[in-house]
């Protein structure tokens, strides 16, 4: 079966060895006559996938002993609403508006009774198209809240701001793509459907000290009945565990999160050194702050960029799309992204813009 050049910000491609293995076993796994899909969550055979999934996040990120893993669901919208809850605790919360999500993350935190949300810089004024400079967090704020990577606008935070306070991360569409120091956070939440797995699965990674602070909290939504039932106080989503397994075990093959990296700086600079020198598309993003995994561009016409689309379909590159709400194109590189498609949409876009150059426009 031919296979497209997949450039979707998410659910997002997923590497070709774990696919076919998830194929081989998707009717007996590990010879129990039942598929991943039927398992019990208490069973022994899915206990063991529950612990592989742990380890191996643990040993790829270096997650030190005094910090929980969790599993969980509700995406990282849900963690907009558990991270003030769990963590505000009457202090003031730190948010920096980098871009959609972070936001949406500012919007969901305000709306929780008795939390008091403080933004304290913002990229806003000039499109999301940078990362602020991020100033002195009092000492007697809850947390500050940080994205460390803007799926939308193509921008990323790759230096992590000294705080007193902890500092909270959306790492969803940068985890296990950059290497950061786990130890330099309180709690880390990323959706799975870009680096990880499948849609459905939601990683917490959070420190013992910022669990159960606060009583009386929805089971559901509170980390520390999360942590004490190991992230199955309800039957979790087994299947994309999983399969977020077997990426890790992935990723460790390919050199580790360090090993992934070095790949897709080299991917991310491929693109961007054809942007820079093209002089039909663009970028937005200020490139001291550009994003290793979603790349925007641009042609300057809404006319090319929606040809460039629509031809770049049926030529096998899908879903450059950008989001509805900034236009133009984008290309996710995430991890599973190989480096030959990048090569192949860098020629494919040079073929358009010498056809395109007299200002022809089929659409």
């Amino acid at each position: 079966m031919e296979r497209v050049y997949n450039f979707s910000a998410g659910p997002a491609v997923l590497p070709v060895p774990v696919l076919e293995k998830v194929q081989r076993e998707l009717l007996s796994y590990n010879g129990s006559g039942m598929s991943v899909m039927e398992l019990s969550h208490r069973s022994e055979l899915f206990q063991n996938i529950m612990d592989d999934a742990e380890s191996l996040i643990r040993e790829l990120m270096e997650i030190p002993e005094n910090y929980k893993v969790l599993f969980l669901q509700g995406g990282a919208s849900l963690q907009f609403n558990m991270v003030p809850m769990n963590l505000a605790n009457g202090k003031k919360a730190v948010y920096v508006n980098t871009g959609s999500w972070a936001k949406k993350a500012i919007s969901e935190a305000k709306k929780i009774q008795g939390v008091e949300v403080e933004v304290i810089a913002s990229s806003e004024d000039r499109n999301f198209s940078y990362i602020p400079e991020i100033p002195t967090v009092s000492s007697d704020a809850a947390y500050l809240h940080v994205t460390t990577n803007n799926t939308i606008e193509g921008t990323a935070m790759f230096d992590v701001p000294e705080a007193a306070v902890p500092i909270v991360a959306d790492m969803s569409s940068n985890i296990l793509s950059s290497v950061y120091d786990v130890k330099k956070f309180g709690l880390i939440y990323a959706g799975a459907q870009k680096n990880i797995g499948p849609a459905g699965l939601t990683l917490v990674i959070v420190r013992e000290d910022l669990i159960g602070q606060v009583e009386g909290l929805p089971s559901m939504l509170d980390f520390k009945v999360q942590a004490d039932n190991d992230s199955m106080y309800n039957t979790p989503p087994t299947f994309a565990i999983y399969v977020a397994k077997l990426v890790f075990e992935w990723i460790k093959e390919q050199g580790g999160v360090a090993g992934i990296e070095a790949l897709n700086r080299k991917k991310a600079a491929l693109l961007y050194d054809y942007i820079d020198r093209s002089d039909f598309f663009s970028s937005p993003v200020e490139p001291a702050d550009r994003s290793l995994t979603n790349i925007p561009f641009v042609t300057g016409s809404a006319d090319f960029d929606k040809a460039f689309v629509k031809e770049a379909e049926a030529n096998g590159f899908v879903n450059l799309k950008g989001h509805r709400s900034v236009g133009g194109m984008r290309a996710s590189l995430y991890n599973a992204f190989p480096l030959e498609g990048v090569e192949a949409l860098i020629a494919f876009m040079e073929k358009f813009a010498n056809a395109r150059k007299g200002g022809e426009v089929r659409v």
